[in-house]
């Protein structure tokens, strides 16, 4: 096969593309909507009937231990109702908690809102259906590009969150969430291609089998806990920030996008140079161990200093620089760390893990408010970052190789033995296991060092190009 062969064969095609923009679109739609209410939330919240602190961070954060409880179930279900189904019954139970919370005049009632917007947990019907239009040598492209509308849309919130609650207040972005969710059914139903073939991908979806090897794996359990920990911080600390800003540092809940933007913008540019420490010089133990301690020190900032707008300005680049870090290397160490054939299973407890963290975060983010007021919460996340350390002390060094998929057709057992034999010879191949009855290879390789054209030879794809 030649280089040109190669990298005609290696590009996604316009059905694969036009399947990873709408599924991130439709992603986007619905995280927006969840994020948007964090920076405005607690503020609003206060004139609700029979509000609490503690009330309050549960409202913030319990739609976090909805999704947590369905995300792995949703995307069973998927496999054996179909994707576009369950990710639209999905869409429509989340659009409904939107309308819960939109009409709702108490906190129980808003409570009640955010628990159905978690039930409608389509992440992973979504990350399924687009392993179902990719090819596996393009998968990790349209994952890379789901990730990326997470990230975009969280960013994108917390600046329009402020800015629309002074034009529709709290409830009407609650309204607006439910018409993006519906949104998201238009794209779902009219732009998202139709699978051929539906079934279950091991890089993107959980194997109940592999369940016991995953959660008996104490390097992926220090993951798992440190994406626990890190939305824990995050939502409690949105259960303080508005008040802090509002009564301590004088900044109304309208004009605090003021703050966001700038801080983001910083905090996105000041990562690089610690991701490409990470990465490319192989320093990613050392990097992950200071985000910790960063993620720390702020909160610390926030615990001691949330009277000062300067000081709050300073704790939140150096939180959001270290979050952010956090959110691009969290996945790549699980995907670096799992078992080659059980990445979907590792990844779908790592989602459940980070939405468990998030109702973590709430309920005791507004327990420590109601308690111990504004620097008890950023105590309370100092403490959880305190904890993660001494756990990721134990983490051992990943080995710097990436996860390929690479489709060789159904195969025998014996047969399928015999072929992962044969693509460890090639360069750059570390491992390699077959899934006979799927008629994939999962791989680890060293993308520096790896010979594409001999890879690719062993691809039924590439068999069928070179015919065609």
């Amino acid at each position: 096969m030649s280089n040109s062969d190669t990298t005609q064969f290696t590009r996604m095609t316009s059905l694969e593309r036009r399947a990873a923009m709408s599924l991130s679109s439709i992603f986007a739609l619905r995280m927006l909507g969840l994020f948007m209410i964090y920076p405005v939330f607690s503020v609003y919240a206060e004139h609700l009937r029979g509000v609490t602190p503690t009330t309050i961070g549960l409202a913030l954060g319990v739609y976090g231990l909805t999704q947590a409880i369905f995300q792995i179930p949703f995307g069973m279900l998927s496999d054996r109702f179909g994707r576009k189904v369950i990710i639209g019954i999905g869409l429509l139970i989340f659009a409904c908690g939107s309308v819960v919370a939109a009409t709702s005049t108490s906190i129980h009632g808003v409570i009640l809102g955010r628990i159905l917007q978690g039930g409608g947990a389509v992440g992973s019907a979504i990350l399924a259906m687009a392993a179902d239009l990719t090819r596996e040598e393009h998968r990790t492209k349209a994952m890379a590009m789901l990730g990326m509308t997470i990230g975009f849309s969280f960013a994108l919130a917390l600046v329009l969150g402020p800015v629309l609650n002074t034009l529709i207040g709290v409830p009407g972005i609650f309204w607006l969430t439910a018409v993006l969710a519906l949104v998201g059914i238009g794209v779902l139903l009219f732009v998202v291609p139709q699978p051929v073939h539906t079934r279950r991908h091991r890089d993107t979806e959980p194997v109940p089998a592999m369940f016991k090897r995953v959660l008996a794996d104490g390097q992926l359990l220090r993951l798992d806990f440190g994406i626990m920990a890190l939305h824990a911080m995050l939502t409690a600390s949105f259960v303080a920030l508005p008040f802090a800003l509002r009564d301590a540092a004088h900044l109304d809940a309208q004009h605090q996008w003021y703050l966001y933007l700038p801080v983001l913008a910083i905090s996105v540019v000041a990562m690089v140079p610690f991701i490409i420490m990470a990465e490319k010089h192989r320093k990613i133990r050392g990097v992950f161990l200071g985000a910790i301690v960063a993620l720390g020190v702020a909160q610390l900032m926030l615990m001691g200093f949330h009277h000062s707008l300067t000081m709050v300005a300073v704790a939140l680049i150096v939180f959001f620089t270290a979050f952010t870090l956090m959110e691009a290397s969290l996945p790549s160490l699980i995907s670096k760390m799992a078992p080659v054939d059980a990445k979907g299973t590792a990844m779908g407890v790592y989602s459940s893990s980070q939405f468990f963290g998030i109702f973590v975060g709430g309920v005791g983010g507004g327990w420590a408010l109601q308690h111990l007021g504004l620097s008890g919460v950023f105590a309370f996340g100092a403490a959880i970052a305190a904890v993660w350390l001494v756990l990721a002390l134990g983490m051992k060094r990943p080995r710097f190789l990436s996860t390929l998929l690479l489709n060789v057709g159904p195969q025998r057992e014996a047969d399928a033995r015999v072929l992962a034999g044969r693509l460890c010879q090639v360069d750059g191949v570390a491992e390699a296991v077959i899934a006979a009855e799927e008629g994939v290879a999962y791989l680890r390789v060293d993308p520096d060092g790896l010979d594409k054209p001999s890879l690719y030879a062993f691809s039924v794809s590439a068999v069928q190009a070179d015919s065609a």
